[in-house]
């Protein structure tokens, strides 16, 4: 373990486990929803609001913050939490999910997250709507490199494993990742081997560059290695066998995910017991609530996703039960609804976030009907307190030994019609 970072497991149930993470920045209590901050902000949000939120960490984006401001002005500021004021901890992506995301998913038309598939009987792939979503891709992938055209610009630039890493250094996260690249659920088994494949000759890359440069900063960073392999359980497993063999600080799990949540929650079960039980382990790009109790379940610690964010400025409220106390749908109301027009009542009366203690439903909806900026603002932060205290709950029962009741009870109540 890094000089500046802990890692202790303090309760488990079954495979499930709360563990205390120290970082140079602050301390994580796992597990952990990881709110996504992409361009060392979160959307509509001052850090000073995160934090009051229940937010631990932010996960930023490199590729982006290369691109804007560039990583040199990021370092000039003494690193990205003094660059945004953020006095608690950090962790940046390699670039490896925009190797899909400018790449595969454009030309695939389909996306990698799981809180995005349609339903469970045909998943992403049944969609055409999504199918038809398909353009020319901004990547090219080569053995020693990836070659990005911008997305704002046109202008090509170079990613390597050792450049991911020497931009990381400059951004100063806590926890940095290892340049893999994410693949489709569009490949086939081929194409995914090859991948997983050169994601492990540049997982090595990336730890010899990591031991030959100091941190640019003046604290250490943990470098995380990532587990590839798509929907196939023979070059899933493969894939967290090599890199739970290297010397990584941590694990994250990548890629593609699978067609559906019940693919995702079996790659989980293949992938999981390969890991060393003494290093954190990360759920890139998952936020949906049965998926983190199912994660957890399975051993998971923390989890990033911008799904909580990104539905916030659509106006989708994340809630538990509806006004009869039945569970709903997806966990979420649509404030814009005409039904709110009226209500005087906050979002949950159970809330105690920022917005619910000042503001109703009607006038929420108000806002985003008039398209006013503050009604993002405001629904971002009850959100964002709303996965804080999912995250404390489930920590609660792992730490008093009912998880598995509280997971009975979010999860197989009568869903709301």
């Amino acid at each position: 373990m890094q000089a500046g970072f802990s890692f202790s497991i303090q309760s488990r149930q079954g495979k499930a486990r709360a563990a205390s993470y120290q970082t140079p920045h602050g301390l994580i209590e796992t597990p952990a929803f990881v709110a996504v901050g992409t361009q060392a902000s979160i959307k509509s949000l001052s850090p000073e609001q995160a934090k009051d939120a229940g937010t631990q960490v932010i996960f930023a984006n490199t590729y982006h913050l290369y691109l804007r401001p560039g990583q040199d002005v990021v370092a000039k500021h003494g690193g990205v939490h003094k660059f945004m004021n953020w006095h608690a901890p950090v962790l940046t992506d390699s670039g490896g999910f925009q190797v899909f995301s400018l790449g595969a998913s454009i030309e695939h038309g389909v996306g990698k997250i799981a809180n995005i598939f349609p339903g469970e009987e045909g998943g992403i792939l049944s969609s055409a709507a999504i199918r038809s979503k398909k353009g020319k891709s901004l990547v090219k992938i080569g053995e020693d490199e990836v070659r990005f055209r911008s997305h704002i610009d046109g202008s090509e630039h170079i990613f390597t494993p050792e450049k991911s890493i020497s931009i990381q250094r400059q951004l100063g996260a806590d926890i940095i990742l290892a340049f893999d690249e994410c693949t489709s659920p569009l490949h086939d088994k081929r194409y995914t081997k090859k991948s997983a494949d050169r994601t492990h000759r540049w997982a090595k890359r990336c730890l010899d560059y990591s031991a030959s440069h100091d941190p640019v900063h003046d604290y250490a960073q943990m470098l995380y290695g990532i587990v590839q392999g798509g929907a196939f359980q023979d070059v899933r497993t493969e894939s967290a066998q090599v890199i739970a063999s290297m010397p990584f600080d941590g694990i994250a799990i990548g890629g593609n995910l699978g067609n559906t949540l019940t693919d995702m929650y079996a790659i989980l079960d293949w992938t999981i017991p390969e890991l060393p039980d003494d290093k954190p382990r990360h759920l890139l790009g998952i936020g949906d609530i049965p998926s983190i109790f199912e994660a957890v379940e399975r051993g998971v610690d923390t989890f990033d996703c911008v799904s909580p964010t990104r539905n916030a400025r659509n106006g989708g409220l994340l809630k538990r039960f509806d006004d009869e106390g039945k569970t709903l749908d997806k966990f979420r109301i649509n404030i814009r609804n005409a039904k709110f027009a009226d209500d005087t009542r906050p979002i949950d009366e159970d809330c105690s976030c920022y917005t619910c203690k000042h503001y109703s439903r009607s006038y929420l909806r108000h806002l985003f009907k008039a398209g006013e900026q503050q009604a993002h603002s405001l629904a971002t932060l009850h959100n964002l307190q709303f996965m804080a205290d999912l995250m404390t709950e489930i920590r609660k029962s792992l730490h008093e030994g009912y998880f598995v009741d509280l997971k009975r009870d979010w999860l197989e109540r009568e869903p709301a019609t």
